[in-house]
C-alpha cells in the first residue's frame, strides 16, 4: 500500500488528533483552579511536572501563569523565566516576589495582588531548574551532585520541547526567555540551544526572539574586576582588602574560586558587616543566620525593602500539603521539604564556563532582540560588573548613556549598542521586580515592545 493511501491519511488524522487529545487531557489535568489564600483572579493558571530524562528519571516542574482575560492572552507572548543561584527556585523568587501575580502574606498562608505583575503583558511560564530545585526532582541521587550548566540547559531544553506539545495553543507564539542572577548563564546557554536547533527550519515551534537577565553573572573575570571595584568605591572594604582581592581572585573561577580567593572574600565578608549585600541600603532581615553565606553568585536569601523577611513565607506557603496538592506538586513525596534554594544543588555544582561572551557575540549576530537590567543598589551581581562584561562586547553605540524616566523622575541609564540594550534601575537590588516593581514592569514593557526606554 503506497504512503499516500487513503488508510495510511487515516492513520495520520487519528494520530494527530490523538496526541491533541492526549495535550487537552494533560492541559486539563494541570489546570489549578485555585490555590489556598488566593483572590479572586481573571487569569487561568497550570502547574504540574514534565519528564525531561526518563532513564535518570528527572523531572522539572512549571508553574504557568496567562495573561487576564480581559487582556487577550491568545495574542501575548510567552516568556519563560528562569532563576539562578545555582539552585535557586524560580516559584519561591521570580513568581512568588518578583514578577508573578501574587504575593505572601506574612502568615505564610495567604496571597496579595502584586499590581506590577508581569502577566499584565505576557503569559508566564516558570521553572523549577536543575533537577533537585524545588519541587523538580531526579530518581537519581548521584544526579543532584553532579549537576552543572550544559546539563541544565539540556534538560530545559527538553523541557521546551515537551512543553510545547503539552500546549500546543503556545506553538509558533513569540517566545522569550528571561532571568537573573546565575541565570546570567541559563538564559544565554538555553538561548544558544534553542536558537541553533531552529535553524534550517521554517515557522519552527518555538518562536524564539530574544532574551533579557538582570544582575546577570556574565562574565567572572569582569564580574570580579566590576565586583571588587563596586565593594571598594561604596565604602564597603578596605583599600588592603582591595588589593587582595585584585591579586588572588581576578583570573579564577566564581562558581569555584581558589582557596586564596575564599580568604580574602571572607575577609571582605567581615569588612561589609551585617548589611544586605543583595541590597546595600535596606536592612537585613532580623536573623542574618542565612545572610552570611559565599558572595559568588549564590543566593540561598533575598531582601525586600519594605520586608526582608519574605522568603520565610514562601517556605512556609509552598510546604503546605494542600497548597501543594493544588499545585499538583510533590507528587512522589520528595524525602526533603521544598526549599527556596537547594544547597546540594549549589555545593555541588560542576561545570561552569567562564564566560558567557562567546554565547552574546553569536546571538546578536542572529540579530535575536537582547536586553540587560541592572538595580544599582546590588554588590552580588553589581552594575559595574555588568559594565565591564558588556564593555568586552566591543559593540558599537547607536544611543549613548542617558537617563531614562517615569513620571518625570530618573528611573536609571541607559545605552543602546549595535544588538543590545543595556538598562540600570535606579535604587533597586539584586531583584531589581522586588525593590522597584513599577520600573522593573516599565523596563519589561519597553523590552517586549522593542522601543528604548522613555528619555
Amino acid at each position: 500500500m503506497g504512503d499516500h493511501s487513503p488508510f495510511a491519511f487515516l492513520c495520520i488524522l487519528l494520530l494527530f488528533f490523538g496526541a491533541c487529545f492526549a495535550s487537552i487531557q494533560d492541559q486539563v489535568r494541570d489546570r489549578i483552579t485555585n490555590l489556598p489564600g488566593q483572590p479572586n483572579v481573571g487569569f487561568a493558571q497550570y502547574s504540574g511536572y514534565v519528564t525531561v530524562n526518563k532513564k535518570a528519571g528527572r523531572a522539572l516542574f512549571y508553574w504557568l501563569i496567562e495573561s487576564p482575560k480581559n487582556r487577550g492572552p491568545e495574542s501575548r507572548p510567552l516568556v519563560l523565566w528562569l532563576n539562578g543561584g545555582p539552585g535557586c527556585s524560580s516559584v519561591a523568587y521570580g513568581a512568588a516576589e518578583e514578577i508573578g501575580p501574587f504575593r505572601i502574606r506574612p502568615d505564610g498562608k495567604a496571597l496579595y495582588l502584586n499590581p506590577y505583575a508581569w502577566n499584565n503583558l505576557a503569559n508566564l511560564l516558570f521553572l523549577e531548574s536543575p533537577a533537585g530545585v524545588g519541587f523538580s526532582y531526579s530518581n537519581t541521587t548521584t544526579d543532584l551532585y553532579t549537576t552543572g550548566d550544559q546539563r541544565t540547559a539540556e534538560d530545559a531544553y527538553a523541557f521546551l520541547v515537551n512543553w510545547f506539545e503539552r500546549f500546543p495553543q503556545y506553538k509558533h507564539r513569540d517566545f522569550y526567555i528571561a532571568g537573573e542572577s546565575y541565570a546570567g548563564h541559563y538564559v544565554p546557554q538555553l538561548s544558544q540551544l534553542v536558537y541553533e536547533r531552529n535553524k534550517g527550519i521554517q515557522n519552527p515551534v518555538i518562536n524564539f526572539k530574544g532574551f533579557l537577565v538582570g544582575n546577570a553573572v556574565t562574565d567572572d573575570y569582569h564580574d570580579y574586576v566590576g565586583t571588587f571595584q563596586y565593594w571598594w568605591t561604596h565604602g564597603l572594604i578596605s583599600d588592603s582588602t582591595y588589593r587582595m582581592l585584585r591579586v588572588t581572585c581576578d583570573f579564577g573561577s566564581s562558581q569555584h574560586p581558589s582557596v586564596e580567593c575564599m580568604r580574602a572574600l571572607k575577609i571582605a565578608e567581615v569588612e561589609q558587616g551585617n548589611i544586605d549585600p543583595y541590597s546595600i541600603f535596606t536592612r537585613p532581615c532580623n536573623s542574618t543566620e542565612t545572610l552570611k553565606h559565599n558572595l559568588r553568585g549564590h543566593y540561598p536569601w533575598m531582601s525586600r525593602a519594605y520586608d526582608p523577611c519574605t522568603e520565610r513565607y514562601s517556605e512556609v506557603y509552598f510546604n503546605h500539603p494542600e497548597v501543594q496538592r493544588a499545585f499538583h506538586a510533590n507528587v512522589t513525596g520528595i524525602s526533603y521539604p521544598w526549599q527556596t534554594c537547594s544547597d546540594i544543588v549549589g555545593t555541588y555544582w560542576a561545570d561552569s564556563p567562564l564566560s558567557m561572551v562567546p554565547i552574546y557575540r553569536e546571538l546578536i549576530a542572529a540579530g535575536l532582540r537582547i536586553w540587560v537590567y541592572s538595580g544599582d543598589t546590588d554588590a552580588v551581581v553589581p552594575v559595574t560588573a555588568t559594565r565591564y562584561s558588556i564593555d568586552a562586547l566591543k559593540l558599537p553605540t547607536i544611543t549613548n548613556w542617558s537617563p531614562w524616566y517615569d513620571n518625570g523622575k530618573v528611573g536609571g541609564w541607559n545605552q543602546i549598542y549595535k544588538g543590545l540594550t543595556f538598562v540600570t534601575v535606579t535604587g533597586a537590588g539584586h531583584e531589581v521586580p522586588l525593590h522597584r516593581p513599577r520600573q522593573a514592569f516599565i523596563v519589561f514593557r519597553s523590552f517586549l515592545e522593542g522601543k528604548p526606554m522613555a528619555s
